[in-house]
């Protein structure tokens, strides 16, 4: 192998690890990716995992970006196969020049051999077998030695990866030493036995700033520690099971008397989905701040629930953690497609509001305003992230929070208040907003102005059977709708070309790449307006972007087009100005797909527009 044949990618190339499921690469892998982030550069890791527990294959994907692109890339450069299982597959899925690494105790077959990329032979399980005598020693530092061999081919500098295993096991100094024996292990070898570095290497840059790595799961849980909750029902679900052990860790620290060890919290695993909502709703009834995180099949058994939390006017918080469905779908791949189910969950006329951050920053933030929304408004709010954002490692700004900054609890009415005032009228709309008055449980001796009903009522919240009350109530469920436009996050618009036909829409985590999609097009001369979704309802400002195109690609991660159907219901844009732009295999979707589906829709309807550039025509 000859490193001089290739001209040098510095930090711009994308490294996959296969591995076998448990066998504990996850934390090899990652101190990889998390020294690349130590040396400055921008990195964005995946775990590609199976839903067993131990034994089928998994991969882990690092794209390191200089230039900050954070989405998952097509093509791998270089791939580290461990796995003897996966190697047919993997061997294939490497882009033509590229490295691929693997373990050469046992002599590769004729079968994986292509002419078109470069092979790194490594003995690892031999040399582990020399160096070490524990079985799950054997196994464990195999994946270390080859974290030490990348050291050296990719120029990584050794002196972080050493701070990197001292943080890792403070308190278990013990583990160090073979650590760093098995990085030189690695190391060694490559120079002894290969040119290095290789022409895909890493130089140190100060393009990090404050951000941070962090995964969605673990700020929702630290958001709703922040925006006041003290109940969280649950039933464990991948892949949000762990917002309930973040939820857990950090209420445990910051919601525990340090002098008596009294919770001030409460954390309740339910016997299913049903009973945790049920749950949440009583919690939030009496005054409390509760809420649950589940992901598409849990959800599917919350309906009733959620409907009865809106048509009653209870506030409640979920955070949906979204994976590949319908029914156990694909448990550990990612999708956005739960749009649908949320938006509208249960029966007859309901509509929901949704939150849909696309950074752990953002899953913090919105995960507190949440619990402000729910009050503020009397109904479910749900957090739509994804298994992409929830479970990987992301780069993110700071979580942050405004000093200060005072809990909004909603038209809550106090004893006093009720004393003062005639007959109560709990689904009373006062203000004209669509909100009516509550209080909990309680508060007044003889007035029972907490009392609510899920099933139809007048105003006064008196049982009735008559259409014309139903209807009122219905029709102010909708003013009450027209409200939350306000008051919900707005959408963020992006760099403006004067008078462009031609629009993206996007949201969560399909940001990361629909913006470098933009930049791709914008490099074969197509410049598009951009705006990104952050909340349902949509406020002025998106129904302002439809109105003001012609044409709108509508980014998605589903099959049905389910945000485009969403944008449909609310505001009826002729059927062809929304133009669906999807992926729905579980992998997070890429900038090329985007960039592609838009080019060839382009370049097939080219006579319907003024501003294409040459290559689309």
């Amino acid at each position: 192998m000859t490193s001089a044949a290739a001209a040098p990618k510095v930090n711009d190339f994308v490294v996959r690890f296969a591995n076998v499921n448990g066998t504990g690469s996850a934390s090899a892998n990652f101190l990889f990716a998390k020294a690349i982030f130590r040396m400055g550069i921008p990195v964005t890791p995946k775990n590609i995992f199976p839903s067993n527990i131990q034994g089928l294959p998994t991969w882990y994907e690092v794209r390191v970006s200089e230039k900050g692109y954070l989405g998952r890339r097509e093509g791998i450069d270089l791939l580290v196969c461990v796995n003897p299982q996966s190697m047919a597959q993997d061997v294939q899925s490497l882009s033509p020049g590229g490295y691929f690494l693997y373990d050469s105790t046992k002599r590769l077959s004729e079968a994986y051999l292509r002419e078109d990329i470069h092979y790194l032979g490594i003995p690892l399980m031999e040399m582990c077998n020399k160096e070490f005598t524990d079985p799950r020693q054997r196994q464990l530092f195999k994946n270390i030695i080859y974290v030490g061999a990348l050291a050296a081919l990719l120029q990584i500098e050794f002196g972080v990866l050493e701070q990197l295993l001292a943080e890792q096991f403070t308190g278990k100094e013990r583990l160090i030493g073979p650590n760093i024996r098995s990085l030189k292990l690695g190391m060694q070898y490559v120079q002894q036995h290969f040119e290095y570095p290789l022409p895909l290497r890493l130089e140190r840059r100060d393009l990090i700033g404050n951000r941070i790595l962090i995964n969605g799961n673990t700020a929702c849980g630290l958001g709703a520690v922040w925006g006041g909750a003290t109940v969280m029902a649950w039933y464990p679900i991948t892949p949000s099971t762990s917002v309930a052990e973040a939820f857990e860790e950090w209420a445990n620290q910051y919601r525990t008397d340090p002098k008596t060890g009294e919770k001030a919290y409460a954390l309740v695993q339910a016997e299913d989905e049903l009973a945790a909502m049920g749950m949440v709703i009583g919690a939030n009834w009496n005054g409390a701040r509760a809420f649950t995180a589940t992901s598409g099949p849990g959800l599917s058994l919350m309906q009733e629930f959620l409907g009865l939390a809106y048509f009653a006017e209870v506030p409640a918080v979920l955070i949906d953690v979204q994976r590949a469905g319908p029914s156990t779908g694909m448990p550990t791949r990612t999708q956005q497609s739960d749009l649908l189910l949320a938006a509208l969950a249960s029966h007859g006329d309901t509509r929901h509001v949704l939150l849909l951050p696309a950074t752990p920053a953002e899953c913090f933030e919105l995960t507190a305003l949440s619990f402000d929304l729910a009050e503020q408004l009397q109904t479910p709010v749900m957090v739509m992230t994804d298994l992409d954002l929830g479970m990987n490692d992301h780069l993110s700004e700071p979580l942050a929070w405004e000093e200060g900054r005072a809990y909004q609890r909603g038209k809550v009415l106090s004893a006093d208040q009720l004393e003062g005032m005639g007959r109560f009228g709990r689904y009373r709309d006062v203000d004209g907003d669509g909100i009516p008055y509550r209080t909990y449980p309680g508060t007044h001796p003889t007035k029972g102005a907490f009392f609510t009903r899920g099933t139809s009522r007048d105003e006064w919240a008196a049982y009735t059977e008559d259409g014309a009350a139903y209807q009122r109530n219905m029709d102010r469920l909708l003013v009450k709708w027209a409200t939350a436009k306000k008051l919900v996050p707005p959408a963020e618009r992006y760099q403006q070309k004067q008078g462009s036909e031609l629009g993206m829409l996007f949201f969560g985590t399909s940001a990361y790449a629909a913006q470098e999609a933009r930049d791709l097009l914008q490099q074969e001369g197509l410049v598009l307006d951009a705006i990104r979704l952050k909340a349902f309802p949509f406020g002025e400002e998106v129904a302002d972007f439809v109105r003001t195109h012609r044409t709108i690609f509508v980014i998605e991660q589903n099959r049905d087009a389910q945000m485009r159907s969403l944008l449909q219901l609310e505001l009826l844009p002729t059927p062809d100005k929304l133009v669906p732009v999807l992926n729905y295999d579980g992998m997070p979707i890429t900038a090329q797909c985007i960039a592609g589906q838009i080019s060839r829709y382009l370049s097939h309807t080219q006579s319907h527009y003024h501003d294409l550039p040459a290559s689309l025509v």
